[in-house]
């Protein structure tokens, strides 16, 4: 095996192994401490879900559109990025999707239910 595929397989575990630590915790406390600290908040619901509820500051982008979500991240692959939508499944693929495409600083935040009484919670984040 080349060192080169070898190092791959490397980075591609290290990469499983992030996503399943923020997953094994609480999804919402990692995405309110991201947020609290500036990250680009993004909607990946549909444009109906979105006009119905959202959390404030957040942008709707729907989760199939890729290109569009990465035209607004921009180019700085390490820019901190939140990603959410009704449970976290279509948010998870948004979120594959950009880590496919290099960048770096994404977080699936989980569902917009969970998140909005998580922030109405003062327990919680």
């Amino acid at each position: 095996m080349s060192k080169h595929l070898l190092f791959a397989g490397f980075v591609l575990m290290a990469l499983v192994a992030v996503r399943g630590k923020i997953w094994a915790g609480d999804p919402t406390g990692v995405a309110w401490e991201a947020i609290r600290e500036g990250a680009l908040l993004i909607d990946t619901r549909t444009h109906g879900e979105f006009k119905a509820g959202h959390l404030d500051g957040a942008v709707n982008i729907p989760y199939e559109q890729t290109d569009a979500l990465v035209a607004l991240i921009g180019e700085d692959k390490g820019r901190a990025v939140v990603v959410y939508c009704r449970t976290g499944r279509r948010s998870g693929i948004a979120l594959d999707a950009l880590l496919a495409r290099g960048y770096t600083n994404v977080v699936n935040g989980g569902g917009f239910t969970a998140l909005r009484e998580a922030r109405a919670n003062p327990a919680r984040p």
